[in-house]
């Protein structure tokens, strides 16, 4: 993290919860001082967005490389109706910028190849999955196992949405697994759960919107320092119809191709 004090102002605007005694002025002294990278500005990125730039994190980097649809706009709250046509990554900024102009924001509007998704990955105190789809989803991943960086990731689909925080770093558990643990690339069934668009399946909007907070939630959790009751490698499961949660561990799978034993000699950490 890089370093900036707590001005007046920042107190001012970020007193409900510096008064909160997990968090305090060392907790946002924290928050403003992180770089978080979301990959992503679709329904959970347009939730998890708004809520991290309200938090103050100092800077924020997104990547997306879609523009506006008007399909969008009945889970995607964070557009207007204006934005139709416009690249997601512009709207979103000026919404960034319109709702705390203290925090930097950085935008990347392609998918980045291997060696940019890496460099981001390496400058990020932490990552959001936010994306919607099976590929980046298994490439963030593995780069943010290969560089230490803790992850956050999302998916809604239907009336259900899931939500899981893995921690990659240094001090990931050996008996706690990452995404590729939890949904192989070569298992057929998973892959099409997983993959499944909203464009394909429906969704309900409120769903992407609670998912999407959640992983706000748990990166404000995360960089404030509260972290005791942060659960990583566990999947929550929300469903709608029932308003019911259900958790699940994550074990590790020896033979992940990702965080499997064979290949810890092989992690690159922070570089």
């Amino acid at each position: 993290m890089s370093s900036r004090t707590i001005s007046d102002a920042d107190f001012l605007r970020y007193q409900r919860q510096v008064s909160l005694p997990e968090i305090g002025e060392e907790g946002q002294h924290h928050l403003v001082s992180a770089s978080v990278l979301v990959i992503g500005c679709g329904g959970l990125g347009s939730a998890a967005l708004m809520y991290l730039a309200g938090a103050g994190i100092g800077k924020i980097v997104i990547a997306d490389n879609d523009v506006v649809d008007v399909s969008n706009l009945h889970r995607q709250t964070v557009y207007r109706e204006e934005d139709v046509g416009v690249r997601k990554v512009d709207a979103m900024k000026r919404q960034l910028n319109a709702l705390n102009p203290q925090v930097s924001i950085r935008t990347i509007n392609k998918r980045m190849d291997s060696f940019q998704l890496g460099l981001e990955v390496s400058l990020a105190d932490i990552v959001l999955d936010c994306s919607d789809n099976f590929e980046s989803r298994h490439q963030l991943n593995g780069v943010c196992y290969k560089y230490a960086k803790p992850l956050v990731s999302g998916a809604a689909i239907g009336w259900n949405g899931q939500v899981a925080m893995y921690s990659l770093g240094d001090d990931m558990p050996s008996t706690k697994g990452c995404y590729e643990c939890l949904y192989p690339k070569e298992d057929g069934n998973k892959q099409h759960q997983v993959n499944a668009r909203c464009s394909d399946l429906g969704v309900i909007g409120p769903i992407v919107g609670l998912i999407g907070n959640m992983q706000a939630l748990l990166t404000i959790q995360y960089l404030a320092g509260v972290r005791e009751q942060i659960s990583t490698s566990k999947i929550h499961l929300f469903s709608g119809q029932t308003m019911q949660w259900q958790q699940l561990t994550i074990p590790k799978d020896p033979s992940c191709s990702v965080c499997g034993a064979h290949l810890e000699t092989d992690r690159q950490v922070g570089n």
